[in-house]
């Protein structure tokens, strides 16, 4: 079966959606012609392989972006022609990124910087004496905000996860929050939100949702997981300007302290002494002060776009690059990919790997210097993971900590971008 099938056959429980029709023709990415100089003077076309990174920014994005920038202005407190538009701009984005994501037509849509900053933003309205049951998989935006938190092990297998998850839950008193990963920043592999809602939900706990690294390859439904909140970022998402999303409940919100304070938290500000009445209402609660409004036009349109594509090809075609990436790397000797359940299990296109005898940063700057590659190096804010991943391994690193190279491919990678890839880890692994 092919990992295709094997992803098609799991997207309704896992995503809550069945297959997309194509509608359009996958939209072009910016830079797609870029040249960068390697060793000898030469320039040659840039193999960009570091979207887990940041996407490059789509057409399309770029082209809402300058359509906004003749009128831009501030929003909300603006009685001006240009300030009307702009803001009915930006708030037409919420509605936008609303409806990408799936979500309850109740739900905030509260626009942050990232998907670090949406986290954090949760983390400050969690009820009094939450708990946060977390596994030690996670970024470091999802594992270090809480106050109180309750960390798992890598577990081997997603029913062990979901099992963990369960024991977790239940000998936990009062409030309580598991946070989970939809698709690892480092392996790209698929994790089973929809069992794991249900298992918080059981044990009267919610879920959050770090969608970062799933949204730009796969469609997510947060009604249909019956998630409470999900968080991503636009750097990831084809528009890297600067914004992100925390979706989800209301009531948890519209009660914890306004992420910022300031002007548009608030419907009154008496004299000394009389004190603040800060907004009810969780979207200008926390938003205080000027909103990165190109930000917003910009995620929106590229959900826009990426919606107007349809997943179907999108899918088909990243699977098909990712499975020639892996086949070619699992060909060389002294390569190794890292994997959480193993080579068969379904993924976005990321794959992270080391190579015998080489440190990962030398890796990295030789596919850059040799042959304008760019991949990442390093632990990817992940540090107790990829640990875990390399066991006592070091990574061959000086310092002796663990780090690994990772590929990460979208809107823009062409076969002949993998193809280098693999010649040139070929080459170096034979040195």
């Amino acid at each position: 079966m092919s990992t295709l099938t094997i992803f098609s056959a799991r997207s309704a429980a896992e995503t809550g959606t069945g297959p997309a029709t194509t509608s359009r023709p996958i939209p072009a990415v910016l830079g797609a012609d870029l040249e960068v100089p390697v060793k000898g003077g030469r320039l040659v076309g840039y193999a960009n392989l570091d979207y887990a990174a940041s996407a490059p920014c789509l057409e399309p994005v770029s082209a809402a972006v300058t359509a906004a920038l003749p009128a831009y202005s501030s929003v909300h407190r603006g009685a001006g022609y240009a300030s009307q538009l702009t803001t009915a701009r930006y708030e037409q984005a919420r509605h936008t990124v609303r409806a990408f994501a799936g979500a309850r037509p109740d739900d905030a849509v509260i626009f942050t910087r990232n998907t670090t900053d949406a986290t954090n933003l949760l983390a400050g309205c969690l009820p009094a004496g939450t708990t946060a049951v977390v596994f030690d998989t996670e970024h470091h935006a999802s594992l270090l905000p809480w106050a109180s938190s309750v960390r798992l092990a890598p577990p081997a297998f997603p029913g062990e996860a979901v099992r963990a998850a369960d024991e977790a839950l239940a000998g936990i008193e009062g409030p309580k929050l598991l946070v989970v990963t939809a698709a690892s920043n480092v392996t790209g592999e698929l994790w089973p939100v929809a069992a794991l809602a249900h298992i918080a939900h059981r044990h009267g706990a919610r879920i959050l949702v770090d969608a970062a690294q799933l949204v730009p390859h796969r469609r997510i439904n947060l009604t249909a997981l019956d998630l409470d909140y999900v968080a991503f970022s636009g750097h990831k998402l084809y528009a890297p300007f600067g914004a992100g999303v925390l979706i989800g409940r209301r009531d948890w919100l519209a009660e914890g302290e306004p992420y910022l304070k300031g002007g548009g938290a608030v419907r009154s500000v008496g004299f000394a002494g009389d004190g603040t009445e800060w907004h009810d209402d969780p979207e200008p609660r926390h938003e205080a002060g000027t909103p990165n409004v190109l930000g917003a036009i910009a995620l929106a349109a590229a959900c826009d776009a990426l919606t107007a594509t349809g997943w179907t090809e999108l899918v088909r075609e990243e699977e098909r690059l990712i499975s020639r990436l892996r086949t070619g790397l699992k060909s060389i000797a002294g390569v190794r990919e890292l994997s959480l359940w193993g080579d068969d299990h379904p993924r976005v296109g990321i794959v992270s790997f080391t190579v015998a005898g080489h440190s990962a940063r030398e890796v990295a700057e030789v596919l850059s210097g040799e042959y304008g590659i760019g991949v990442r190096d390093g632990k990817f804010c992940a540090h107790p993971f990829v640990r875990h991943l390399l066991g006592t391994a070091d990574g061959g690193c000086e310092d002796d900590t663990a780090s690994a190279v990772r590929a990460s491919i979208g809107i823009g990678t062409t076969q002949e971008h993998v193809d280098r890839l693999i010649e040139a880890v070929r080459d170096l692994a034979a040195r």
